[in-house]
């Protein structure tokens, strides 16, 4: 066998892996741009009136092909994909729906039809975009200073995003949900294998124990008592992140900086619907 010929079946395998890897990255950014943006259009309703047409299935089609589009232009800007890619990728996440609305609005098609057969079309209009695109490698990005700077804080960005729906519409939680925050430390202590250090291993568990004995003592005193519990143990979480994004241990800095400000977003809104009553 030749040099050329052997690395024929190589580049394909290269090839291939690629392309796995970029349709798995465009179905994450797709998943996350419904999930990250799904508040934002549920706080534009609650505060404009607009619950009844987005619960309408040809509005809420768009605006799923919308979540999802601006999921995969942003990825594929931050990948520093070409221009031209990100805009085919958005045409395929929306003309799928635009083929299916006119036998919907005729009657033709039924609402599980619409959102189904919208979704089902859109993976191979996908495929075909990636495959035209596959031999185009991505070029550094260049931003703006801004735009750099907001993408060094993503974190932040994303914990504001996701607590969004709360500032708009503040709730109290239960007082389990104390218990999800040392859990998330240790779960990816242990994927980190950073339990050498014994002594921050303790530190955890006495983390676990003492949050887990706020929400105990939350469950027993009185529900406004316990709801005021609740909102200091997530902003007491919160400066726990705080040291913990200084020091770097246990958990990438990222997750810390998320977590700060996801836990002070949580605690305050917490506190201002305890105080509105």
């Amino acid at each position: 066998m030749t040099e050329t010929t052997a690395r024929v079946p190589r580049k394909s395998a290269h090839d291939g892996r690629r392309l796995a890897r970029h349709l798995a990255e465009m179905v994450a950014a797709m998943l996350a741009g419904m999930l990250l943006l799904d508040p934002v259009w549920r706080a534009g309703a609650a505060v404009l009136g607009g619950a009844d047409v987005l619960a309408r299935t040809d509005v809420a089609a768009l605006v799923m092909a919308t979540d999802m589009a601006l999921g995969m232009a942003a990825w594929m800007w931050h990948r520093g994909h070409r221009r031209v890619a990100a805009v085919e990728v958005v045409a395929a996440m929306y003309v799928p729906f635009l083929l299916l609305l006119p036998p919907w609005w005729a009657g033709l098609v039924r609402d599980h039809g619409l959102t189904l057969g919208g979704h089902l079309l859109m993976l191979p209009a996908m495929v075909l975009v990636a495959l035209r695109h596959r031999h185009a490698p991505a070029a550094p990005p260049r931003r703006h200073p801004a735009a750099a700077a907001l993408a060094r804080r993503w974190p932040t960005a994303l914990a504001l995003l996701m607590t969004l729906d709360l500032w708009i519409a503040p709730a109290v939680l239960a007082p389990w949900t104390l218990l999800v925050l040392p859990a998330g430390y240790l779960l990816l202590g242990t994927g980190r294998r950073q339990w050498r250090d014994r002594r921050a291993l303790a530190l955890q568990l006495a983390g676990l124990a003492g949050w887990a004995g706020l929400a105990a003592v939350a469950l027993a005193v009185p529900d406004g008592v316990g709801g005021a519990l609740v909102a200091a143990g997530w902003l007491a979480h919160a400066a726990w992140d705080l040291a913990h994004h200084r020091s770097g241990r246990v958990v990438p800095r990222a997750y810390a900086e998320w977590c700060a400000v996801l836990d002070a977003a949580v605690g305050i809104t917490m506190a201002l619907a305890l105080l509105g009553g």
